[in-house]
């Protein structure tokens, strides 16, 4: 198979997905935070969970589930309540910490989570939110099905590789700014952020934007 019919719709998928997911936003907030606090083994599940949400939904959506979610609206309503819910709470949550801010202490340890709860954090930030349904499914899936019947998987690929490689360097690569987070007001500034961005989401979410 000639490389423009294979590197080349890889590349574009891979180019599309980064486009897509590279912005400030709920998963990607939650994303950074673990990765500053530095615990290896939950910052590895938590981008194994958001690379492969990614992949399973990118796949759908050229196997033409986006069809489906389309005509099922009342799908990504229920889901568009539930998720909203869940990102004002998790935003109250940060803007308590604001006022009761930690810092990173040699040992890693303090104010962190277990993986059971970064876990399932994790998978709510990502299938609670209708719009990861409509990014992925929908229009990935739409523009990967205009490649052609094989070029479409290599796209396919491109995109879900863009995602693998935007979640590892946001959740390995938050470890470089632990000496700036090594100060409490730091973390205040961090929370206040994800805060508001959790908020705004939310309420987006919930009025239908």
């Amino acid at each position: 198979m000639p490389l423009d019919s294979t590197l080349l719709p890889a590349l574009l998928g891979l180019g599309t997905g980064l486009a897509l997911i590279i912005a400030i936003g709920a998963q990607n907030a939650y994303v950074l935070r673990l990765g500053i606090a530095g615990r290896l083994r939950i910052v590895a599940v938590v981008v194994a969970i958001c690379a492969l949400s990614d992949a399973l939904l990118i796949a759908a959506g050229v196997l033409g589930i986006g069809v489906v979610i389309e005509k099922a609206p009342i799908a990504l309503v229920v889901i568009r309540i539930l998720g909203s819910g869940f990102l004002i709470v998790y935003g109250l949550m940060a803007a308590g910490r604001v006022f009761r801010p930690q810092a990173l202490e040699p040992s890693g340890q303090k104010g962190s989570i277990s993986l059971k709860t970064a876990a399932l954090t994790t998978l709510a930030l990502t299938w609670l939110n209708p719009h990861v349904y409509l990014d992925t499914i929908v229009f990935l899936g739409s523009v990967a099905n205009q490649q052609g019947a094989d070029e479409r998987w290599w796209w396919a690929a491109g995109a879900m590789t863009g995602s693998l490689l935007w979640f590892s360097v946001l959740g390995f690569g938050a470890r470089l700014l632990r000496p700036f987070f090594a100060r409490p007001n730091s973390w205040r500034i961090l929370d206040a952020v994800i805060a508001v961005v959790m908020l705004a989401l939310g309420i987006r979410m919930a009025v239908g934007f």
